[in-house]
């Protein structure tokens, strides 16, 4: 049998990455892990946890709004400073970034600080150094991505507008996906003048279209100036006389021209595959340019395996997470861990935010034939003294067969942590009469979901 340095090398230091080089360590499997960057990948550093900050941040002017509405008088209007808060995020991401570090230490992970290239299936080079190991793991996450336009140098991406400076009093977001509406709501609620840009007829395509609807709806309301069926033909920068830039001019398709501070393109994101030594080492890749893996993680060379965003299902932190435990279990403990993708629930932290779990309507129809569909939309308690026209939107998909709920969906307030439960309840098969014998918690929003009683018709 060939000696090799460690039993398993994990060439990325995000979620995925990390969970597995620790708990691979814990089973006491020789691990290294190498990262270039900060430890705690995207959702650490540029995603999740600083854009969760900054929509509580745009949630406090929302609250200083309805404040008056019980009784609170403000003696002075308040005043938003960008650089406190960018200044405390800093902070929490480096107290997140030693975290990771101190828990790769205490498992007793082996941190290789740089850029890892594949150069066979069981070797890896950082830095002009060469490591062996059995089994390799690639968890490099995503990269965003920006079409081919003239004037893109001049546009940014998500991982910039974190550290913005200054603040754009003007931002143009182009996209309709989570990361374009996220950014878009927070702004706003920050002071800027959003405009955002979509080339489809509805934002968030892959959502449930009510869904989709309401929260543009809700969008529109709350100030973010939502322009759909647009395409970017350009983007021009205005240079001072001192080289000092005086924001840039978007030209649309159709010739229509919008003025920006900041430019912002969140049209997705592609698996970070480049640069890797992938095709060296024979790994395939899919028609996505994502590593092409098997229901093991196991890529086309047996002893090389992919989680997360650069091979993903489903591009998702907790899902990335999941799957490392999948390929530990199937390296170092019993192999017989897997990961069902279906009642996956998640969160946009739009404002209002959005939670769902499980199937679109029209997945549901596609999947199940008949489905009874319960909807609501109301203002919520707090809205009715807060003085905001905000609404909340609930609806539930019913299989007709088995009368189970196949699909949850909601725009309200703290929507996430609603629909988290009601995943739990969706995973072990609820029915709609399980939820309808259910007592709701009296007076919630969340209450909704278990007192819906008329379907819609159709």
């Amino acid at each position: 049998m060939p000696t090799f340095d460690f039993d398993l090398f994990v060439i990325g230091g995000g979620s995925g990455g990390v969970r597995a080089a620790r708990m691979a360590a814990q089973t006491g499997a020789r691990v290294a892990l190498a990262e270039a960057a900060e430890l705690g990948g995207t959702c650490v550093n540029v995603g999740c946890i600083p854009k969760k900050l900054y929509s509580y941040a745009a949630g406090y002017a929302e609250s200083f709004e309805e404040a008056a509405g019980y009784g609170w008088k403000l003696p002075e209007a308040p005043q938003f400073d960008w650089a406190h808060l960018k200044a405390q995020r800093a902070k929490e991401i480096t107290r997140l970034n030693g975290i990771y570090a101190s828990l790769l230490k205490n498992a007793g992970v082996t941190l290789v600080t740089g850029w890892a290239q594949l150069i066979d299936p069981h070797t890896v080079e950082v830095d002009g150094k060469r490591h062996t190991a059995r089994h390799l793991l690639v968890a490099t996450g995503g990269t965003p991505f920006v079409p081919d336009i003239q004037g893109r140098e001049h546009v940014v991406t998500s991982d910039a507008m974190f550290d913005l400076d200054p603040f754009p009093k003007r931002l143009l977001v182009v996209g309709g996906g989570y990361i374009a509406c996220e950014f878009a709501s927070i702004f706003n609620g920050l002071g800027a003048k959003v405009t955002q840009l979509h080339r489809r007829a509805h934002l968030l395509t892959g959502f449930d279209d009510d869904v989709r609807q309401f929260l543009a709806n809700e969008m529109g309301k709350a100030g973010v100036d939502v322009r759909l069926n647009c395409d970017v033909a350009s983007v021009t920068r205005h240079t001072g006389n001192n080289g000092s830039t005086g924001g840039f001019t978007v030209t649309l398709a159709r010739g229509q021209q919008i003025e920006a501070d900041t430019v912002l393109f969140a049209t997705g994101r592609v698996p970070n595959t480049q640069g890797l030594g992938l095709e060296a080492a024979g790994v395939a890749l899919d028609e996505r340019g994502a590593i092409a893996v098997d229901a093991h993680y196991r890529s086309s060379v047996p002893s090389i395996y992919a989680v997360g965003d650069v091979s993903t299902r489903v591009q998702l932190t907790p899902v990335a997470l999941a799957e490392a435990m999948v390929v530990v279990d199937e390296l170092f403990g019993k192999g017989k861990r897997r990961l069902d993708y279906e009642f996956i629930p998640t969160a946009v932290f739009t404002h209002p935010n959005i939670g769902t779990c499980g199937y679109t309507e029209l997945d549901a129809r596609a999947k199940f034939g008949e489905v009874t569909v319960f909807s609501s939309e109301f203002k919520s308690l707090r809205h009715t003294l807060s003085g905001r026209s905000e609404r909340t939107f609930m609806k539930l998909v019913v299989d007709k067969a088995t009368d189970r709920v196949v699909g949850l969906h909601m725009v309200g307030a703290d929507a996430g942590e609603v629909v988290q439960g009601f995943a739990v309840a969706m995973r072990a098969g609820a029915t709609k009469a399980v939820f309808d014998s259910t007592v709701g918690i009296h007076p919630t929003a969340a209450e909704e979901f278990v007192t819906m009683r008329e379907p819609m018709p159709g």
